[in-house]
């Protein structure tokens, strides 16, 4: 995936995180997006779906992010507003994902979300992906 252009809430940065998570509707991303602000940088969490058997092609990508920071710990730290996932485990209900994310670039936390909930929530917020040429 590649940054946006614009007033995109990831427009400016795009970066990886845990390994992707296969389900029937294709391969699950949990990415960090970095929009420039006049206070400075916004990092936030989003969501991208990727065929399941051509990984390299974006099927659906989140017009808006999921999670951003609003805990003290995310809010401020060595560097100010600034969360980014780095692994996932799944719980044995096999829907309960454990999110660990990094927060102001100084602790890790951990957030909890239904995997159902997610792609459910990236189809109504979804937009196919869009490939630029060069």
């Amino acid at each position: 995936m590649e940054a946006r252009k614009g007033a995109w809430w990831d427009a400016n940065k795009i970066g990886l995180s845990s390994p992707p998570i296969e389900t029937p509707g294709g391969w699950l991303v949990l990415y960090h997006g970095v929009r420039q602000t006049a206070s400075g940088s916004l990092y936030r969490v989003g969501l991208a779906l990727f065929d399941i058997l051509k990984p390299d092609v974006c099927v659906l990508r989140g017009d808006s992010w999921i999670f951003g920071p609003e805990a003290d710990y995310g809010r401020g730290g060595d560097v100010h507003d600034v969360v980014f996932p780095c692994g996932h485990t799944m719980s044995a209900d096999g829907d309960t994902i454990n999110i660990y994310y990094g927060a102001g670039d100084f602790c890790i936390a951990l957030a909890q979300a239904s995997l159902g909930s997610l792609l459910r929530w990236l189809e109504h917020n979804g937009k196919p992906c869009c490939v630029n040429s060069y």
